[in-house]
């Protein structure tokens, strides 16, 4: 099972085999955001360890003229250690990624990040406009507030369902709450004139937002629709080949089994979906 997964849902163990998964999804007409794969570090010589890999991957992504963009974790970059060396060390990736043209999407982690997620974001979106961005979770109570927060600031925001174990005091418990409230936030980003991410599998919502998008007379180029690899390929091609905008979430690194490890343990269900995911083309 490790095996299968290892080479289903992650690109490689290297940098090298990571882009050439890229080179391989855009040659199908797709980007793709890079993810070094670890989290909740504890040694500052790591933190700073896990930044060079991102350095080394914006200097391929331009050179190479690749269509791809960079995602980080706060916890992989150091900020259980001293929030400041975690600003530190993601300001410098993101100072890089704004000199080459690129992109960082500083991901979220459970709910104890959210508000270092976001105030980070806005910091370093205030000195790189357009070179940063973050995530928002549909299952969190506050996230329609934390979105006009963003979008306020022209801050672009990857919408995603979310995958931590969270209380009921700050999670809808409820999937189909769950999903009410993604098809609310979506419809609100799709509108908003800040071009966002609608990170979803669920093929019922990308329908849904396909059809809002038509409705509306939303230009295509406005909005990206975002899935991660190995996981629905067959909607990912054929979402691409209608011409929308598709990036496909790239993981790799020898931290992909502790990855995956937790979160099955989190959610159950997300070893339901995964299990689903192996026995699709």
């Amino acid at each position: 099972m490790g095996r299968r997964l290892a080479s289903r849902f992650v690109a490689g163990l290297t940098v090298d085999e990571a882009l050439a998964a890229c080179r391989r999804v855009n040659a199908e007409g797709m980007s793709v955001s890079l993810d070094s794969l670890g989290e909740s570090v504890t040694v500052e010589a790591e933190a700073r360890a896990a930044a060079e890999v991102y350095h080394r991957l914006l200097d391929a992504i331009r050179a190479g003229g690749l269509n791809a963009n960079v995602s980080l974790k706060l916890t992989q970059m150091g900020i259980d250690i001293a929030p400041q060396l975690a600003e530190q060390i993601v300001s410098g990736v993101t100072e890089h990624a704004a000199a080459a043209g690129s992109f960082v999407r500083i991901d979220m982690e459970d709910s104890h990040y959210t508000d270092a997620t976001i105030a980070l974001t806005e910091r370093l979106h205030a000195r790189f406009p357009g070179a940063v961005g973050t995530v928002l979770q549909a299952y969190l109570y506050r996230t329609e507030q934390d979105a006009e927060r963003l979008l306020n600031q022209g801050i672009r925001i990857r919408l995603c369902k979310g995958a931590y174990k969270e209380p009921p005091e700050l999670a809808f418990p409820r999937k189909a709450d769950v999903d009410a409230n993604y098809g609310k936030l979506m419809k609100r980003l799709a509108v908003s004139g800040v071009c966002c991410g609608i990170a979803t599998h669920d093929e019922k919502i990308v329908n849904a937002m396909l059809r809002f998008v038509r409705e509306q007379g939303i230009a295509r180029d406005s909005f990206e629709l975002q899935m991660l690899y190995g996981i629905r390929r067959d909607l990912q091609r054929r979402l691409a080949r209608d011409g929308f905008r598709v990036r496909v979430y790239v993981p790799f690194g020898t931290a992909w089994y502790p990855y995956f490890m937790r979160r099955l343990a989190e959610r159950p269900a997300n070893a339901l979906f995964l299990a689903r995911n192996l026995l699709r083309r």
